[in-house]
C-alpha cells in the first residue's frame, strides 16, 4: 500500500515538474470527480471500449472547465463587444422527469447570462411534465412556456418554441441532453470573433444511464460533401434566427431528420458557418433515445432521405440517394455528358505489375468514354516493352504510349501528360495499382464534373485488404498521413468515416481525378516536388482556390505502393525528402497546423483518429 503511494507522489512530482501544478490539480480532480459524483459502469464485454472511455476521461480532465475557469468566464462576459441574446429552444414531449429537470437546469446554469430558454410542450399526457415547466416558468423570468392543445410532433413542437424567441440566435436542445456550462460562453466567444456567423455548431459526447460521458464526436470544420453523407454538425447547433424564418422554420413530414433537413436548406442560404472544436452538448442515450440506436426511430430514415433527395433537386445536381450502413447515405450523381477521361500512368519497367493494371481497366472499366495514357519514363526491359506493344495493338483507339525519358519527377511527367491528354478529365494513376469496382471511372466523373469540385480520391488497399488510402489527413506525422492506414477493410472507422463519401484536403495522387480547367487553373503539379508531397501540394493549391476534395469509398483499387521508383534509402534520396518536407512546412504551415477537414482534438501522431491526448 504505501509503495503504491509513493508511487502515485512520485508520479503526481513529474507531472508538476513537467507539465506545472494545473495538470496536477486537474488530474486529482478528475479522480475525486469520477470517484464521488459517477455511478462506475460495469465492466464492458469489449477491452477497447475500456480503453476508449478511460482515454476520454483523462481527456476530459485536460479540457473539462473546472470551477474556477467558469468563474473566470462569467468575470469576462462583460467585456465582450457583442452580447446577443440567445434562444434556447427545447420542445419537449413526457421526458422522464429527471431528465427534463436536467436538461433545464444545464441552461440555468449557462455562465453566460444572455439567453432566454422557450419550451413548447407538444400536448404531454405526463401531468408531472406540466406542473415541472409551469414551476421553472414562475421561478425564473427568462423561461417560456408554451402549452401546445394537441400533439404535432418535433416539428410543430419547435416551430412553437420558435415564437417564442426573441434572440438574434436560437440554439437547439432536446428535452433529455444536457449543454455543458460554458456552451452559450463559446457560442458568444465565436460570434465576437465572426460576428457575421449564421450557423455555428459544436463537438458533442453521449451520457450514458449512469451518467458517464463517453464516445465523443470530434467534428471537422463545415465539409458540405461530409454533410450529404450524415447529418455531423447536429449538437450543439446554433443559428441566425432572421434565417430560420427566412427559410419557414421546421417543415412537418420531416419528423425524426427535421434537423437535418433545415440545416440542408439553411446551408443554401449562407456559407457563414463556424465550428467549435470543443464539446459543449451531452447527448442522452437511454432504451428510447434515437442516440442509443437508431432503430428506435426508423422514420428519421425515410424523412432524411427525402430531406437530402429534394435537397439534390434544389441545387440543380440531380442524383440517387441510397441508404449505407450506420444510416448514412450515398448520393450517386447524374452524370450530364460522359465527356473523354484521360487515365495518365507514368512507368517504368516492372511490366508485369502495368501489365495488371492495365488489363484491370481496360476489362473492368464500364465508363464508355476514356483514354489510357501511359508515359513510359525510361523503360529497357523487353518484357516491358512487349507488353507496351501488345496494348497499343489490342487497344489502339483506347491506348497511347508517349516517352518521356527524363531523370524521375512525378510531377513534371503529370504536367508532361497533362499537356498531351485528350479528354475533359485527368485521372492521375499510378502504375502499381489495380482497378477492382467497375464503375469505379464512373463515380468518380460523377464527383468531378461538379463545378465546387477539386479532387477526387479512391479508396485504395493493399494486397492484404488492409487500407493504404482513404483520404490525406495534413498534419499528420508533421507534414501529412493517409486516414485509417492499416486498418481492415470492411470496418466503419472514425464515425463510419472509412464507409461514406467525405470531403479530405487532400487525396493521393496514386489515383486522382480532376477535371482538366482546374488543373490548368492551379498551375499544374509542382514540380520542385519531385516524388512526395506533390499530390498533397496540389490538392492544397484546389483548396486554395476554393474547391472541395473529396473521398470516394465505392471507388476500390488495390495498391502496391510504388513499385517502380524503389525505397527512398540512399542519402540523395533521403535528402531530397528532407528537403521537400521544408518545403512543405514553409508553404502550407497554416494548414499543417490545423487541418480543417480533422479535428484538432484528434491525434496527429497516428493515423487511427485516436484521442490527442497532448495538453
Amino acid at each position: 500500500m504505501l509503495k503504491q503511494a509513493i508511487l502515485k507522489l512520485k508520479k503526481l512530482y513529474e507531472i508538476w515538474r513537467t507539465k506545472g501544478l494545473r495538470h496536477v490539480l486537474s488530474k486529482i480532480f478528475w479522480k475525486l470527480y469520477v470517484k464521488f459524483e459517477r455511478t462506475p459502469l460495469p465492466t464492458p464485454q469489449a477491452p477497447e471500449l475500456v480503453h476508449s472511455i478511460s482515454q476520454y476521461h483523462y481527456w476530459l480532465s485536460l479540457h473539462f472547465p473546472r470551477e474556477a475557469d467558469l468563474r473566470q468566464m462569467k468575470e469576462t462576459v462583460e467585456f465582450l463587444k457583442y452580447k446577443p441574446l440567445i434562444s434556447v429552444i427545447l420542445p419537449v414531449y413526457n421526458p422522464p422527469e429527471n431528465y427534463l429537470r436536467a436538461a433545464i437546469n444545464s441552461v440555468r446554469a449557462q455562465v453566460y447570462p444572455y439567453w432566454e430558454l422557450c419550451i413548447a410542450d407538444d400536448a404531454s399526457t405526463d401531468e408531472n411534465v406540466i406542473t415541472i415547466l409551469q414551476q421553472y416558468a414562475e421561478i425564473d423570468e427568462k423561461i417560456k412556456v408554451v402549452f401546445r392543445n394537441e400533439n404535432g410532433h418535433i416539428s410543430a413542437a419547435s416551430n412553437s418554441a420558435l415564437e417564442l424567441a426573441t434572440g438574434e440566435f436560437v440554439a437547439f436542445l432536446d428535452h433529455d441532453d444536457l449543454l455543458t456550462p460554458d456552451a452559450l460562453y463559446q457560442v458568444a466567444l465565436m460570434l465576437n470573433r465572426h460576428p457575421d456567423a449564421d450557423m455555428i455548431y459544436s463537438d458533442e459526447d453521449k451520457i450514458d444511464e449512469h451518467n458517464q460521458f463517453r464516445d465523443p464526436f470530434f467534428k471537422p470544420d463545415w465539409c458540405p460533401d461530409s454533410f450529404l453523407s450524415r447529418m455531423y454538425t447536429c449538437h450543439l447547433g446554433t443559428y441566425r434566427r432572421s434565417l430560420i424564418q427566412e427559410i419557414g422554420g421546421f417543415r412537418l413530414g420531416y419528423e425524426g431528420s427535421q434537423d437535418y433537413d433545415l440545416v440542408l436548406r439553411l446551408t443554401e442560404k449562407t456559407d457563414k458557418i463556424f465550428h467549435i472544436p470543443k464539446i459543449l452538448y451531452h447527448w442522452r442515450i437511454h432504451s428510447k433515445s434515437t442516440a442509443s440506436n437508431l432503430n428506435n426511430k426508423t422514420y428519421a430514415t425515410e424523412a432524411a432521405r427525402k430531406a437530402l433527395s429534394e435537397a439534390l433537386e434544389r441545387r440543380s445536381e440531380p442524383g440517387i440517394v441510397t441508404p449505407t450502413q450506420g444510416g448514412h447515405w450515398l448520393v450517386r450523381y447524374h452524370i450530364r455528358d460522359y465527356s473523354k477521361v484521360t487515365v495518365i500512368i507514368p512507368t517504368r519497367n516492372l511490366g508485369e505489375i502495368l501489365n495488371k493494371c492495365l488489363t484491370s481497366i481496360f476489362e473492368k472499366t464500364t465508363y464508355p468514354n476514356y483514354e489510357v495514357l501511359l508515359i513510359d519514363n525510361g523503360s529497357n526491359e523487353k518484357e516491358t516493352l512487349d507488353i507496351i506493344d501488345k496494348w497499343k495493338a489490342k487497344e489502339p483507339d483506347r491506348f497511347r504510349c508517349l516517352v518521356y525519358d527524363i531523370p524521375f519527377n512525378f510531377s513534371k511527367i503529370n504536367n508532361y501528360a497533362a499537356s498531351q491528354a485528350e479528354g475533359k478529365y485527368l485521372l492521375f494513376l499510378n502504375n502499381d495499382t489495380e482497378v477492382l469496382t467497375p464503375d469505379w471511372m464512373t463515380a468518380m466523373v460523377e464527383q468531378a464534373q461538379r463545378p465546387s469540385i477539386g479532387a477526387v480520391g479512391a479508396l485504395l488497399l493493399y494486397p492484404d485488404n488492409t487500407i493504404q488510402h482513404a483520404g490525406v489527413i495534413v498534419g499528420l506525422g508533421g507534414v501529412a498521413g493517409h486516414s485509417h492506414k492499416y486498418f481492415p477493410a470492411g470496418v466503419p472507422g472514425y464515425f463510419y468515416q472509412l464507409q461514406t463519401v467525405n470531403n479530405y484536403t487532400a487525396v493521393t495522387g496514386a489515383c486522382l481525378m480532376c477535371r482538366r480547367e482546374v488543373c490548368e487553373e492551379v498551375g499544374g503539379w509542382e514540380e520542385e516536388l519531385q516524388i512526395a508531397f506533390n499530390d498533397v501540394d496540389f490538392c492544397l493549391k484546389l483548396v486554395e482556390k476554393g474547391y472541395r476534395n473529396i473521398y470516394l469509398p465505392h471507388v476500390v483499387l488495390y495498391h502496391y505502393e510504388s513499385k517502380s521508383r524503389g525505397k527512398e534509402d540512399t542519402p540523395e534520396k533521403k535528402a531530397r525528402f528532407a528537403k521537400e518536407i521544408t518545403y512543405m512546412r514553409r508553404k502550407w504551415k497554416h494548414i499543417i497546423e490545423r487541418d480543417p477537414c480533422y479535428s484538432p482534438n484528434l491525434t496527429l501522431d497516428r493515423e487511427d483518429y485516436g484521442i490527442n491526448l497532448n495538453p
